[in-house]
């Protein structure tokens, strides 16, 4: 009789184990050419602002990290059809996206610029029968298609990474580009012939995609509401950014996870 009772109870627990095993390891993918969110040191390493939030994020839900190199086009593939568990690299929360994708709550206010070489154009203004290039896919080339005749861009050309895009606006081949200010502002740094021509306002913030439906958004998105309420989340921000986040940032103020309005 022992033994019988105890058996429903040892597979119930193998059960329970064998799904805990199951999550183990957190998969996640990148987009590797995306500093200062994500990019590689010499040692082919991950590092990066949203890099050290994946790292503490596992770390509180005591699972292993595994970080998977991917294009950024990929990425909207890859939670799609559930190859990788959340997916991080600067990723807008649109309501587009929304209805095929699910997003943790935003933690940083993500604003577009338009980068441009030294001596070159100035603002958009400038930017009328010129030529202008994002990284597909991106919110910059959602930017560029709803504001094509407004600024009277000559044509649109679309690039699979940043080193790509940044190419031809110094190479004088597009006369200037639409993407992340935080990026391009870093890039600047690296590359003293660019300069920020003019900051777009959006409104707009990030966070990390999944799946629709994926049972590790709740957890996920708590671990930031932790980090937010302790404090790790404004030292990740000053350590990439080097100055801490306002008191209205996303970075420290927790949000709601967002949800689709339904709306096309």
């Amino acid at each position: 009789m022992r033994k019988l009772l105890l058996a429903p109870l040892a597979l119930a627990a193998g059960l329970m184990g064998g799904a805990a095993a199951a999550q183990e390891t957190l998969t996640v993918g990148a987009y590797p050419s995306n500093p200062p969110w994500e990019f590689k040191n010499e040692q082919s390493e991950f590092e990066g602002f949203e890099v050290d939030m994946i790292r503490e994020i596992a770390d509180r839900m005591g699972m292993e990290l595994d970080i998977s190199d991917l294009g950024f086009q990929a990425l909207f593939a890859a939670t799609s059809s559930g190859r990788i568990d959340v997916a991080i690299s600067t990723i807008t929360i649109t309501e587009d996206r929304l209805q095929n994708q699910a997003f943790t709550q935003g933690y940083y206010d993500a604003d577009l610029s338009l980068v441009s070489i030294e001596g070159g154009v100035t603002g958009l203004d400038e930017m009328d029968g010129q030529p202008v290039g994002a990284i597909a896919s991106s919110t910059g080339e959602a930017w560029i298609n709803e504001n094509m005749e407004e600024y009277g861009f000559s044509d649109y050309r679309s690039y699979p990474s940043q080193q790509n895009l940044l190419l031809d606006v110094r190479a004088g081949r597009i006369a200037g580009a639409v993407g992340d200010i935080t990026g391009f502002q870093f890039a600047a740094q690296q590359m003293p012939d660019l300069q920020i021509a003019e900051r777009i306002v959006t409104g707009d913030q990030y966070g990390m995609m999944l799946p629709q439906g994926s049972d590790l958004l709740e957890p996920i998105n708590a671990a930031i509401t932790e980090m937010k309420q302790d404090g790790t989340m404004a030292e990740i921000y000053e350590r990439w950014l080097g100055e801490a986040p306002g008191p209205d940032s996303a970075a420290i103020n927790v949000l709601p996870v967002p949800e689709s309005g339904g709306g096309d």
